[in-house]
C-alpha cells in the first residue's frame, strides 16, 4: 500500500476575504497561512487518507508494506492485525500544517492486543507529534521524527497504576517549562488515567514557539515554552545545519504515531488562530 501526499493547491485556497471554513468543511479545505477561524475543520475526510503521507521506520516515505493504515467507519486506524513481529517498525502518518498559532483537537481510544514483540512501555501508547520534522527529511531507518510530542496513553489493566495522558515527549528536542530549559525526555501531565476502550479528548494549543498547552475533555493538563531543537540529537544536528544554527521550533507537520498497539482517531481537526498582534514569523 502506498499513501502519497497530496498538497499542491491544498493549502493555498484561502485568499483575502474569503469566508472562512465551517465545521463541516471537507478536509481538503484547511485555511491559509495567517487566517484565523473560529470554526474546527476536519484534516481526514473519513473517507480515505487524501493529504496524509506515512513514515515506518526501515521503509520509503509514502510506502505502507503491512497496510497499519487505513480508515474504517469513517476513523482513521492504526492497527497491527495480522503481524508476526513488531521489530521496531514505528509508523508516522504525517500532515503538514502551515501555520504557527492554531488548536489541533483529537478524539481517540485504543483497542485490541498489542502487537507481539512490541515494547513494553509502547502498551496502549501513541502521540500527537506536533512542531514535527518534514518526514522527506527523515533518514530510513529513523523511529522518530524531530519533534514535540504529546504523548497519548491508555490506562493499564489494573487500575490502581497511574498513567496520566497528554504527556510531553521530546525526541531531539528541548522545551522550557517554569522558566528553566527542561532536557528529559518525558513529563506526565496532570491529566487522569483513561481507560483503554473510551473515547478520549485531547487538544493542543499551539503558538508557534511562544507556548504550547495541552488538555484533555477541556481541562488543561499541561504548559511549557520556547520549544527547540536540541543539539544533543544527530537528527536535530541534521536540523541545525540546514537551518543556519535556528533552533526555534515555530511550526512544522504533525504526525499521529503508530508504536505496536492499535489506535484509532474518530476525529482530527484543526483551529487556526491569530498570531498576537506584536508577533510576526521571522
Amino acid at each position: 500500500m502506498v499513501i502519497s501526499t497530496v498538497f499542491g493547491a491544498l493549502f493555498l485556497i484561502a485568499v483575502a476575504g474569503a469566508d472562512p471554513p465551517s465545521s463541516s468543511s471537507d478536509a481538503s479545505e484547511l485555511p491559509g497561512d495567517q487566517v484565523a477561524s473560529e470554526s474546527w475543520v476536519p484534516l481526514f475526510n473519513q473517507k480515505d487518507l487524501e493529504g496524509w503521507t506515512y513514515k515506518e521506520t526501515g521503509t520509503a516515505v509514502g510506502e505502507d508494506p503491512s497496510n497499519v493504515v487505513s480508515v474504517r467507519d469513517g476513523r482513521l486506524v492504526l492497527d497491527y492485525a495480522g503481524w508476526d513481529r513488531f521489530e521496531g517498525r514505528f509508523g508516522h502518518l504525517c500532515r503538514r500544517i502551515p501555520h504557527s498559532d492554531y488548536r489541533i483537537r483529537v478524539v481517540y481510544r485504543f483497542f485490541g492486543e498489542q502487537a507481539p514483540g512490541g515494547p513494553g512501555w509502547a502498551f496502549r501508547n501513541s502521540g500527537i507529534m506536533i512542531h514535527a520534522q518534514d518526514p522527506a527529511t527523515m533518514r530510513i531507518d529513523q523511529d522518530f521524527p524531530v519533534s514535540i510530542e504529546v504523548q497519548l496513553l491508555g490506562g493499564f489493566d489494573d487500575e490502581e497504576i497511574r498513567r496520566p495522558t497528554a504527556n510531553l515527549c521530546t525526541p531531539g528536542t528541548n522545551v522550557e517549562i517554569d522558566g528553566r530549559l527542561y532536557t528529559a525526555h518525558c513529563r506526565n501531565s496532570g491529566s487522569q488515567t483513561q481507560p483503554a476502550d473510551v473515547w478520549v479528548t485531547v487538544e493542543v494549543e499551539v503558538r508557534g514557539d511562544r507556548e504550547v498547552i495541552h488538555r484533555v475533555d477541556g481541562r488543561e493538563v499541561m504548559r511549557y515554552r520556547r520549544p527547540q531543537l536540541d543539539s544533543r540529537d544527530r537528527d536535530a544536528r541534521a536540523m541545525l545545519e540546514r537551518r543556519n544554527g535556528d533552533s526555534r521550533l515555530q511550526e512544522g507537520w504533525i504526525a499521529l504515531q503508530g508504536e505496536s498497539h492499535p489506535v484509532e482517531f474518530k476525529s482530527v481537526e484543526l483551529q487556526v488562530l491569530d498570531p498576537p498582534a506584536n508577533t510576526q514569523k521571522d
